[in-house]
């Protein structure tokens, strides 16, 4: 059976959760210094599915020229765009119940 929209939902908050815990704290140079957080943090965002062009270009960039990732966008994605997409799914969330 396919994923439902609800699962959908609650798969990409929980990533911005995962997502969350692993750079709290982290300034820019103690996130590219750590490389482990750093691509666990890219492959969550990948997870996050959101079909915005620049996040699809991006999703493409993690998975096929992760060599040239820029850390300083991982980082902005991260502290700039997530808290937004959580707000909205969480409120989403809410209105399913």
């Amino acid at each position: 059976m396919p994923p439902t929209v609800e699962d959908r939902l609650r798969d990409v908050l929980e990533a911005i959760t995962d997502i969350d815990e692993l750079v709290q704290g982290a300034t820019l140079e103690r996130f590219t210094a750590n490389r482990i957080p750093r691509l666990a943090t890219e492959r969550l965002l990948e997870m996050t599915n959101i079909h915005w062009r620049k996040m699809i270009d991006f999703g493409n960039l993690l998975r096929h020229a992760y060599h040239t990732t820029d850390v300083a966008i991982v980082s902005d994605i991260v502290h700039n765009e997530l808290p937004a997409l959580k707000t909205f799914v969480s409120g989403k969330l809410s209105s399913l119940k």
